[in-house]
């Protein structure tokens, strides 16, 4: 496979998470009432109608309300019914690992102008983070992530987690890559973005935008990729 269509491919798999996610919304699978887990299995079925993906569970792919605060990674301790007014949040993770990439978005369940702004202002947050990558050939992780914390703060958010993206490509699990502080955006990855990986290719990005309101115990997150789409 040659440069060109590794991009592709991570192209064509978010082209695909973004479809599966349109019809989750038309579809209204994220519902009050619904527990994480039941809405997991909701769109582990659609994704495996539109997509062809086989597992019916492929991990938590929802959490709500508190458990939107904590760092994808950090497994919230139980599952939870949906509540009226809560922000959800929708990873896509598990079933595009096979893919080398990673998805997210967040959904606002009522009309609280606190947490919709945090819903318009993820993907702001994300524009901003791709246009400091391509305006400077030479920016770090650690930069990026900076950037992108002052930023959160000016808007009144937290930048959640202590990460803000890493390398697409392979889990951490099969790829050892992955305990390096340089395969993530993060203020100890001091290598700039714009590299060639050791096994030769163009180093790709996730971006993911995580952002936490600290006083009101909810968060919401943007992840999509960075520098291929």
């Amino acid at each position: 496979m040659d440069e060109r269509l590794r991009a592709l491919g991570l192209v064509e798999a978010q082209r695909g998470a973004e479809v599966v996610f349109a019809e989750v919304v038309r579809r209204g699978l994220i519902a009050v009432g619904s527990s994480d887990y039941e809405v997991t299995d909701r769109i582990g079925d659609l994704a495996g109608e539109l997509l062809g993906t086989r597992e019916r569970r492929p991990g938590r792919i929802v959490r709500s309300g508190p458990h939107t605060v904590l760092p994808y990674g950090e497994e919230p301790p139980a599952d939870r019914v949906i509540a009226a007014g809560d922000t959800v949040i929708a990873h896509f993770g598990p079933f595009l690992a096979p893919y080398g990439t990673d998805f997210a978005r967040t959904v606002v369940l009522g009309d609280d102008p606190v947490r919709l702004r945090l819903r318009r202002d993820l993907p702001e947050l994300f524009a901003a983070g791709r246009a400091a990558f391509h305006l400077d050939p030479g920016i770090t992780g650690r930069q990026l992530y900076g950037e992108l914390r002052a930023l959160a703060a000016q808007w009144g958010w937290k930048l959640g987690g202590w990460h803000a993206g890493h390398l697409a490509g392979e889990t951490p699990a099969a790829n050892p890559m992955y305990a390096r502080a340089d395969a993530y955006v993060g203020p100890e990855n001091r290598r700039p973005l714009h590299r060639t990986t050791p096994g030769g290719w163009r180093a790709r990005w996730i971006l993911e935008i995580h952002l936490v309101d600290e006083h009101s115990g909810f968060g919401g997150t943007y992840k999509a990729l960075l520098d291929a789409a």
